[in-house]
């Protein structure tokens, strides 16, 4: 015979736990237009409901008594206020976690083989909560950058201080230092420049321009050490986990990708901008493949989160990136070099700019 008192604690759960995965899917949906993110949670309301199944619907509908639940009249004053629809889908993920936390716990009294599945479940949307969390903060720091410039540390300190004033005074909205040969005293000195160069020009500015971000290649001590706003990292390097144990939780990690599965991949692994390429051949860097055109096509289609073609992009060739849905770019010899970068770099951003108001 059902437990009648704990059928309607996870009649009530279930309830909860697939509402506010309901919220936060439509959140992800039609706020953020993220299929990957919105595939995921409808198979996580799938699962829960089939995990759910196992409690007889007749059983939970004959516990069920919400004219006499003495929880419908108790209410809070922020249960009413919401500031915006972000502030909704954080409150649909409390109220989800919660439910699946209590209907992982009752239903060891009447069903301890499902305890497990809902602790599964729960676990897997912790994932996703970071996830989207991730990509609704990321998609606001980097507003601002759609042109990533590469740059190597120059021959001389001197040179590579002045290739980097000229890119910062176009209003480049991300740099990136790429320097595999230098020594890591030289390197720290490079990047040392880089991040106060780039302060300088925006605190010196009336009004304040946007923050130029300052991205280090592979080095997550040297982004800590210069207070870079973060790391790029590829496939063969250091993992998002263990670049994160490294940068803490604030610093950006920027993750270079050549397939839909490695985007997939690093969505979930707490990127918080995604390189997919290469494109094109490219003059600065060497590529045993190309996914071209087609896979910016793929994962625009698919991810909201920032996303920078990479790979011999320039000029002459960068309106047929922007018409697969990818607005966003990195670029290296199409600015450092070009005679003039500075010219370079506001003639990509004049065409970067112009699409964005079509």
């Amino acid at each position: 015979m059902p437990n009648v008192p704990v059928t309607r604690i996870l009649d009530a759960a279930a309830n909860r736990a697939a509402e506010g995965l309901r919220v936060v899917e439509d959140y992800v949906r039609f706020v953020l237009d993220d299929s990957h993110l919105t595939q995921l949670l409808k198979q996580l309301r799938h699962d829960l409901a089939q995990t759910c199944a196992a409690l007889p619907q007749a059983d939970r509908c004959t516990a069920r008594d919400t004219q006499h639940d003495v929880g419908t009249e108790i209410t809070t004053d922020a249960e009413s206020e919401r500031t915006d629809a972000w502030d909704v889908c954080l409150a649909s993920f409390e109220r989800a976690k919660q439910s699946l936390r209590s209907l992982e716990e009752f239903s060891k009294v009447t069903s301890p083989e499902m305890a497990g599945r809902f602790e599964t479940l729960r676990y897997r949307l912790y994932t996703l909560e970071k996830a989207i969390g991730i990509t609704h903060e990321s998609c606001s720091r980097l507003s601002n950058s759609n042109l990533c410039v590469l740059i190597d540390g120059q021959a001389t300190a001197e040179e590579f201080k002045q290739l980097l004033k000229k890119i910062l005074n176009a209003g480049v909205g991300m740099i990136q230092l790429r320097d595999n040969k230098l020594p890591d005293r030289e390197l720290l000195e490079r990047a040392h420049t880089l991040v106060s160069q780039s302060k300088k020009r925006r605190d010196s500015s009336r009004p304040p321009l946007p923050h130029t971000l300052t991205i280090i290649n592979n080095r997550p001590d040297i982004a800590v050490a210069s207070h870079a706003d973060g790391v790029h990292l590829g496939q063969d390097d250091l993992t998002a986990k263990a670049a994160r144990a490294i940068l803490g939780p604030r610093k950006l990690i920027g993750i270079s990708t050549h397939s839909i599965e490695q985007a997939r991949r690093a969505v979930l692994d707490g990127a918080n901008y995604l390189g997919a390429g290469p494109t094109f051949p490219s003059a600065t860097k060497s590529f045993d493949a190309f996914p071209g055109l087609d896979y910016l096509r793929q994962i625009a289609t698919e991810i909201s989160l920032p996303i920078f073609a990479i790979g011999g992009i320039q000029a002459e060739n960068l309106a047929e990136v922007l018409e697969t849905g990818v607005n966003r770019v990195a670029v290296s010899g199409a600015v450092a070099k070009a005679p003039d970068p500075g010219e370079a770099a506001s003639k990509l951003m004049e065409i970067l700019r112009n699409a964005a108001t079509r």
